[in-house]
């Protein structure tokens, strides 16, 4: 009898020690959203689906379309199983794509892409997202720097900004080189002085440092202006180069880019952003890393077919040497970058990591 009381006991045992473990499991949503757990719950998908709207500050056009914007909306959807649904439209369609970053913040619309260094002036802090001048070289090092690394983390930086001005950081892509496509030859920074270039932005503060004359011009008058004579050339994300034909205007392209790796960013509202359950939140950070090296390593190939675009249009594309890719990064830091600290606490604090991340790497002294 005792031998039959003894089993019993440890059969109920057993079965309070499994109960214990499947609650567990539960609990944690499975850890990589695979196991939806309760529908109505903060540990999985709600039963409600949320409908985002997406106005970028470019339209189909541009490259960050296809390899920015599409990528992540589809790793969203995927990730948050259908329960948040985004409509994507063009610049204009809401707002123009100069007020696009503003409607963002103020909920006009849910989310925005594009560069808030250029469109949104009231973030400063915009211009570390979008990538410093001779700052990373790749989009490994640009990681690092932002938030692969403990000691940089300077990602957090531009979610404090984000996060002030209403809106959530929740992804990013490296574009590429923000480069120099002209009429004239660019073998080193001195080919600049006196020479007029479209440029806007973190673009204008550069040209400026390195004796050019910035000139403001929307897009779509760029390629009529080189044409015309107006300007001699611009600046512009390599990738994109081909998107607006400039290689018909143009001969020269230069690398490695005064900004070897221009990044995108996409805000979503902050209010839009809390109104989503944690297991949401959680899947959309989730991809944040992931779909960063994916949309990269499509606008990657974007700059090999843009290159050879240029080439097979009879231009010719230039790499600096060595020593004037050091020149250039030397009076960048020392030109550019105060320009850029003085902006704002968050953006001279940034600044500092910076100058000790391309420390650690023996890129400056």
């Amino acid at each position: 009898m005792k031998k039959y009381i003894v089993l019993l006991l440890m059969l109920v045992f057993a079965g309070i020690v499994m109960t214990g473990c499947l609650a567990d499991d539960t609990s944690n949503g499975g850890g990589n959203g695979s196991d939806s757990g309760d529908s109505g719950g903060e540990d999985g998908p709600p039963d409600e689906v949320t409908e985002w709207t997406f106005q970028p500050a470019f339209d189909s056009g541009d490259a960050g379309w296809d390899n920015g914007v599409k990528p992540w909306i589809k790793a969203v959807e995927e990730a948050t199983e259908g329960t948040v649904k985004i409509e994507l439209l063009p610049a204009g369609s809401i707002v123009s794509g100069n007020e696009a970053f503003s409607a963002a913040s103020n909920g006009t619309i849910d989310v925005y892409a594009g560069w808030a260094t250029v469109y949104g002036g009231i973030m400063p802090e915009g211009m570390l997202a979008y990538g410093m001048p001779m700052g990373a070289e790749n989009s490994e090092e640009a990681w690092e720097a932002m938030w692969g690394n403990d000691k940089y983390r300077i990602g957090e930086i531009v979610q404090e900004a984000a996060n002030e001005n209403n809106l959530q950081w929740v992804g990013w892509a490296n574009q590429g080189p923000n480069s120099v496509f002209t009429k004239f030859p660019v073998k080193g920074m001195e080919d600049l002085e006196g020479k007029k270039l479209r440029a806007g932005g973190p673009q204008a503060l550069f040209l400026e440092a390195m004796g050019g004359t910035p000139v403001s011009l929307e897009s779509d008058e760029i390629y009529s202006a080189i044409d015309l004579g107006t300007i001699e050339g611009t600046l512009w994300d390599t990738g994109g180069m081909n998107d607006m034909k400039f290689q018909e205007v143009i001969d020269y392209a230069m690398l490695p880019g005064w900004n070897p790796a221009q990044h995108q960013e996409i805000y979503v509202n902050q209010d839009a952003w809390q109104s989503l359950n944690d297991w949401q939140r959680e899947q959309i950070n989730g991809i944040f890393k992931s779909n960063y090296f994916k949309a990269s390593e499509m606008h990657a190939e974007g700059v090999e077919q843009s290159l050879q675009d240029l080439k097979d249009s009879g231009g010719e594309v230039i790499e600096l040497s060595e020593e004037k890719v050091q020149e250039m990064r030397n009076k960048t830091i020392e030109k550019v970058w105060p320009k850029i600290a003085e902006k704002s606490e968050r953006n001279a604090k940034g600044v500092e990591l910076w100058k000790q991340f391309l420390k650690d790497k023996g890129k400056i002294e």
